[in-house]
């Protein structure tokens, strides 16, 4: 109860930049770490990832086509974890890293344009359905964290996230995509080039809903959103 308190409080305080207090100094710092160990508190594996460097990406790739947007290190499934020291010592070791949370361990996440994440968590709302905790992809997704589809003791339930939508072929599905086991989506608060940012729009505390609660009305909302779009950007299919 306290660590709620102390989450919500922190998301009412006004801050600078699109991702929600990564800026410099002690207390923004303190406000960072805060608000990554509540995640981990919550149950969402950490790993550290990339960040903006300049006109590029802190991985020094040439071109890198998602900076800022990557895990540090290929082996990020197995490193994602919940462990308070070890993410401490992440943080105090890299302190200008994003980091991402891995799906389809915990938690998977319905990624969606803003514009119809905003509209459907509108509907949701007065329906009374829990939406559990969202963040803000500025500018232009939102992110809906759901209880996973699948656990280790359930395997057969589970495929990989290929089927869905893979961090390296998101831009192919401008639409709903579905981040289950084999994937990971930015944590708050983290920085995009640009001023961009990730943020908290409803925090970690939250319970996780069941994703097929919240599913019609985020297809209803992509559909809506995609017939307002070029065909050729239109929303990408989920049917299953």
């Amino acid at each position: 109860m306290e660590r709620k308190s102390r989450f919500s409080q922190w998301l009412r305080r006004p801050r600078s930049g699109a991702g929600g207090g990564t800026g410099t100094g002690a207390a923004s710092e303190a406000a960072r770490e805060e608000l990554l160990l509540a995640a981990a508190a919550a149950g969402f594996p950490l790993a550290p990832a990339a960040h903006p460097s300049g006109y590029g990406c802190s991985c020094e790739r040439i071109g890198c086509p998602t900076p800022g947007r990557h895990p540090v290190s290929f082996a990020w499934q197995t490193l994602a974890t919940t462990d308070a020291e070890k993410v401490t010592a992440w943080l105090r070791g890299q302190p200008e890293a994003n980091f991402v949370t891995a799906t389809g361990i915990a938690h998977d996440v319905l990624d969606v344009p803003a514009e119809a994440g905003r509209q459907a968590l509108e509907r949701l709302r007065k329906a009374g359905v829990e939406t559990g905790p969202v963040a803000t992809v500025a500018p232009d997704r939102m992110l809906f964290f759901t209880a996973t589809r699948g656990t280790p003791d359930d395997e057969d339930e589970w495929w990989p996230c290929e089927l869905d939508c893979h961090p390296e072929t998101m831009d192919e599905h401008p639409g709903l995509r579905w981040h289950c086991r084999g994937s990971y989506v930015l944590l708050p608060p983290s920085r995009l080039p640009e001023d961009a940012g990730v943020a908290w729009l409803q925090g970690p505390e939250r319970p996780l809903p069941d994703p097929l609660t919240l599913l019609e009305a985020l297809t209803d909302a992509c559909a809506q959103y995609a017939g307002g779009r070029p065909d050729h950007e239109a929303a990408w299919p989920i049917g299953r």
